[in-house]
């Protein structure tokens, strides 16, 4: 061997006896492995659809049945669960109707207190006109007969139309009364004002 020759041997890496052959049943062994991964995969497609379609039970498919006390503890679960469903389904139904029965009463009332309201207002109207009419005709009467009539009346009540009548006339009527029924309704009307809030 030349110099060359050597040289060039010894820049080549040095293969190990045995090296490819090892390499070789590597892949030999993962092909086989492989092919019987997919062999069992295919005969496990194959079982599993033909033992239940065939009606079999799970013990003859490989697997387990489950105990009977599971199953009991699950059904008993389940019925309960449906009962609980059906309980607040029926109080839903229930709350839905009472608030629909609630929104009618409100909106009765309501119309109610409109009414109500409307009514007060025509009262309070009709009452005041009264009372306008009723102060007028003894406004248009002589202070003297005026004064006799508002003797014989309670001193709450004369108070009443002498406050709402034109002070002149109120004036002439009071000096027709006796002293003691003009201090009674003099003391009425100063105090009847009293107790409205200054501020």
């Amino acid at each position: 061997m030349t110099a060359t020759a050597k040289s060039e041997a010894s820049s080549l890496p040095r293969r190990r006896p045995g090296r490819g052959a090892l390499t070789f049943l590597a892949g030999l062994l993962a092909v086989s492995g492989a092919i019987r991964l997919g062999l069992g995969m295919n005969e496990a497609r194959a079982l599993v659809p033909e033992a239940f379609e065939a009606g079999q039970s799970l013990t003859s498919a490989g697997c387990e049945p489950p105990p009977m006390e599971l199953v009991a503890a699950l059904r008993a679960r389940e019925d309960r669960i449906l009962v609980q469903e059906a309980a607040v389904a029926d109080r839903n139904a229930a709350l839905a109707l009472a608030e629909q029965a609630i929104a009618k009463r409100l909106e009765e009332l309501r119309d109610a207190e409109a009414s109500l309201s409307a009514t007060l207002s025509r009262a309070d109207g009709a009452a005041e006109a009264d009372l306008a009419k009723l102060t007028a005709v003894y406004e248009s009467m002589k202070p003297k007969d005026a004064a006799s009539l508002f003797e014989a009346m309670k001193p709450e009540f004369a108070a009443g139309f002498l406050g709402r009548m034109r002070p002149e006339i109120a004036a002439a009527i009071m000096s027709g009364l006796s002293s003691e029924a003009a201090y009674s309704v003099s003391v009425l009307l100063a105090g009847r004002n009293a107790l409205v809030p200054k501020n």
